[in-house]
């Protein structure tokens, strides 16, 4: 794997926190020239930049908010101009937001989860698109969710709507793309702790009894998803696409 992802050229969305940081330090490690984009973790962005930096290897970061067409495109055509070309994206920018039932979600509510993790990704795909195909091979990868399998857990209904609308998403644009020499794969990450998404939205409560029910005995680290992420991408001239790798533990078995 290492030697396929050496010198390539990447985006990743998000990729200064929680499960992007791991993924752009794999990709790092691996040899790739990474460009990490940040919407409100410039900090972490330039730390993680720099590190690399200073051991000469190639890695810059981009930022802005995917959730409008035109910056997104500009995101990724900074990030191109600064990486020289782009051969692997991946779309890991997402949030759950707040959790609401169903008679307390309203349309500003609806279209703000549905525009970060859904039209992000759409608008990200899109402007990179002209620049991945311009490669004999490439790839995206993209970060759904368990949610988008099983529903998620309560007050999670436009989260697990939009994650589960990226599983489809995945298959159509492989469908799409690969007549042009781009596979399209996706992850779906279960419990993952140590990130922001799960400090913030899940109590120790809800993380022990989710623990209980996995057959490997524990929650999922982001180094658990950077690892299959990692593998989809350097599978670049590979055969798999339009599959998503599930990493829950055994939790769910589609």
């Amino acid at each position: 794997m290492n030697e396929k992802l050496k010198d390539k050229r990447v985006l990743i969305t998000a990729g200064a926190q929680g499960i992007g940081e791991a993924i752009s330090r794999a990709f790092l490690s691996a040899g790739a020239k990474v460009a990490i984009h940040y919407f409100s973790s410039s900090e972490n962005a330039e730390k993680i930049a720099g590190e690399a930096s200073a051991i000469d290897q190639v890695c810059v970061t981009v930022g802005g908010d995917l959730t409008n067409e035109n910056k997104a495109s500009e995101i990724v055509e900074e990030a191109v101009a600064k990486l020289g070309g782009l051969d692997i994206l991946i779309n890991n920018a997402g949030s759950l937001v707040d959790r609401k039932e169903l008679e307390e979600i309203d349309e500003a509510f609806w279209r703000k989860v549905i525009d970060i993790n859904m039209s992000s990704m759409l608008y990200v795909s899109k402007a990179a698109k002209s620049h991945l195909v311009k490669n004999e091979a490439s790839s995206i990868v993209n970060l759904a969710s368990l949610a988008g399998r099983k529903g998620g857990h309560g007050g999670s209904l436009v989260y697990a709507t939009s994650k589960g609308a990226i599983l489809t998403f995945t298959r159509a644009l492989a469908a799409e793309l690969g007549p042009e020499g781009t596979r399209v794969n996706a992850v779906a990450p279960g419990l993952i702790l140590g990130t922001s998404f799960h400090n913030t939205h899940t109590t120790d409560e809800s993380a022990n009894e989710t623990i209980d029910t996995i057959p490997i005995g524990r929650a999922g680290n982001p180094n658990d998803v950077a690892r299959a992420v990692a593998y989809l991408a350097s599978e670049y001239d590979g055969f798999i696409t339009g599959a998503t790798i599930d990493i829950n533990g055994g939790v769910y078995m589609a």
